[in-house]
């Protein structure tokens, strides 16, 4: 009998065992096989409708969490951008000191006495401190210091007037109806009266006293008045044209005084005394 070499088929009853050469692998030195994983996305099947719930009220809570910090983290970003905006950059910074309101005063030495720094942002002004060095200025009676923006102080001032004029070394101190000495001049303004008192200043009793009497005067004692004289206290007299005078006494019952030395004013006589107005006399 012919002798039957068999040989065991490979899997599926085809080709060689496993083990044999070819190109699968060579005989004593080849894996007999490898795995291979892939990844899969899961349908939406593969999770349970109660776990996609959960999941999503979960999701839905850390959002309502997180929004009020979000919000609030904006706000603080956007807050602080405007204040930088406005206080440290050049967008705001100032380009024009508006002055109005000077006539004794020309607009830069109002401007020199504001003392603002160029190119300051606007914001950053102190306005009260702009406002006293300007209200320092003796012509000054009042002064407002508003911000216009974008790039505009507005200096307002308002000045003092007139009301009398003092005699003093030659000069003339003009003072208004406080007493404040704000101007000398070499030549007497016109329509300004004259106060003849020591010392002028808003603290003097007898300035005080002169400008109260003045103040006091009725439309005929003006349209004659000449000047106003305070050697104390309780002696204030008036002076008008002609050399007649009007003996005043103290600024006590000023408008009663007023009204009785005008009536007297046609009456004959240089010297009018009504400073006890109850017993006047005229000499």
């Amino acid at each position: 009998m012919t002798p039957v070499h068999s040989r065991r088929a490979g899997p599926g009853g085809r080709g060689p065992a496993a083990g044999a050469t070819g190109p699968a692998g060579r005989a004593g030195r080849g894996v007999t096989g490898a795995r291979r994983w892939r990844l899969v996305r899961a349908g939406r099947d593969a999770v349970p409708p109660s776990v996609r719930r959960f999941m999503q009220r979960a999701r839905r809570r850390r959002l309502r969490a997180a929004l009020p910090w979000a919000v609030v983290g904006g706000c603080l970003a956007l807050a602080a951008l405007v204040l930088w905006l406005v206080y440290s950059s050049a967008l705001f910074g100032i380009r024009e000191i508006r002055v109005t309101g000077g006539e004794l005063l020309t607009a830069e030495q109002i401007r020199a006495a504001a003392d603002v720094p160029e190119g300051i942002s606007l914001a950053r002004v102190d306005v009260d401190a702009v406002r006293e060095r300007v209200a320092a200025l003796p012509p000054v009676a009042r002064v407002t210091v508003t911000r216009d923006w974008p790039h505009t102080l507005h200096v307002q001032v308002v000045e003092r007037r007139p009301a009398a004029v003092v005699p003093q070394n030659g000069q003339f101190a003009v003072v208004d109806a406080t007493g404040v000495v704000f101007r000398t001049v070499a030549k007497r303004p016109a329509d300004v009266p004259v106060l003849r008192v020591a010392t002028p200043g808003p603290d003097d009793l007898a300035t005080r006293s002169g400008l109260e009497v003045l103040a006091s005067l009725t439309t005929e004692l003006r349209g004659q008045l000449v000047e106003i004289e305070v050697a104390g206290p309780a002696r204030i007299t008036v002076k008008l044209r002609g050399g007649r005078s009007v003996v005043w006494g103290d600024s006590s019952d000023n408008e009663i005084k007023a009204r009785v030395a005008t009536a007297l004013l046609p009456q004959p006589g240089k010297t009018i005394d009504v400073s006890a107005p109850d017993v006047v006399t005229i000499r």
